[in-house]
């Protein structure tokens, strides 16, 4: 009883409901909100801490930001769930907020497209410094089977580099990208190669213009650490995934190198296994694995290492399966 009056008396509040009702749609840091919420840091952040207090958000840190979420379980997401149903979404507060909100995802999704295309020619060298290409390809390559594979969908391709080590494992490959550029470095990289069953078309991760239960294989390669709705990401690449298809997502286990934030526009500083596999089973994958690269000398002196997950997830066998059409 009491858990629950202090989650209604949280949520009391107009600027504490709009803040549940942002945080429903995508998580955020203080600074985020307070553009959203057009209030000052301060009042932002003890709004924050009731909402919290009460269990009805999480606070996650990473590296020297935090990111706020509505909780994920228990009594206190289900009295959110209620209250947010009843919220009425054109009420003019919070059409506004939904504006102010856009254009904060926007400025997030600029920041992560500019960098690709400022290192678009160079993005290989950036994102293998640490742990060895090849060693991450191999395990891919392991984690894919030895069954035949008609088709494969690579989200988020950069330089096409992923379908070009599958190139002889599938009959087609797809690759989609939001980058333009980065599309026709790929583009570019695949001729040279003479890589000619694969081909990228522009995309986006969370909505992928491709029919359902299409795909052999779904790979995410170092793709969500720029999301700021990598559970979404997930789901949206299940939803690619014929059944007995397979997801393999790479990317890095939670660390604290902040300058890869600042520096390379990364949104998420890592990823546990617990959290990838959660987003799997609720993406309605089963069987998640995982193997962890590191590399094989420290990347220099007080440098911090960074270790390299590679997941793997099963779509179920008696999911709903869908008509492929041929590609010509």
């Amino acid at each position: 009883m009491e858990r629950i009056l202090q989650a209604l008396k949280a949520s009391a509040e107009p600027t504490r409901l709009r803040i549940l009702v942002t945080l429903s749609q995508i998580e955020l840091t203080v600074s985020e909100l307070c553009q959203v919420l057009a209030q000052s840091q301060p009042r932002v952040s003890r709004h924050l801490k009731m909402l919290c207090d009460a269990d009805l958000l999480e606070r996650r840190a990473e590296g020297t930001s935090a990111f706020y979420r509505l909780t994920t379980e228990g009594d206190a997401r289900v009295l959110a769930d209620s209250i947010l149903g009843l919220a009425d979404q054109d009420d003019p507060q919070l059409s506004r907020d939904a504006v102010r909100l856009a254009a904060v995802r926007s400025e997030r999704a600029a920041a992560a497209a500019a960098y690709f295309e400022a290192v678009a020619a160079d993005w290989d060298r950036l994102r293998s410094h640490h742990v060895a290409d090849a060693d991450v390809e191999q395990a891919m390559l392991s984690a894919a089977g030895d069954a035949p594979v008609e088709e494969l969908i690579d989200i988020g391709t950069g330089t096409g580099r992923i379908l070009e080590i599958f190139a002889t494992r599938v009959k087609r490959g797809l690759g989609i990208d939001l980058s333009r550029e980065m599309l026709n470095v790929a583009r570019s990289r695949l001729d040279e190669r003479g890589v000619t069953n694969c081909g990228v078309q522009h995309g986006d991760a969370y909505d992928l213009d491709v029919e359902p239960g299409r795909f052999d294989i779904a790979v995410l390669h170092h793709v969500l650490h720029f999301l700021d709705d990598p559970e979404t990401a997930i789901a949206e690449a299940a939803r690619t995934l014929r059944p007995g298809g397979r997801l393999i997502v790479v990317d890095f286990a939670p660390h604290e190198l902040e300058l890869l934030r600042t520096e390379f526009s990364h949104h998420r500083l890592g990823f546990s296994d617990p959290e990838i596999t959660r987003w799997c089973e609720l993406a309605g994958l089963t069987s998640v694995r995982v193997t962890h690269l590191a590399p094989e000398a420290d990347s220099g002196p007080g440098a911090e290492p960074l270790i390299v997950g590679v997941w793997v997830a099963d779509q179920r066998a008696d999911a709903p399966s869908f008509h492929t059409l041929e590609v010509a």
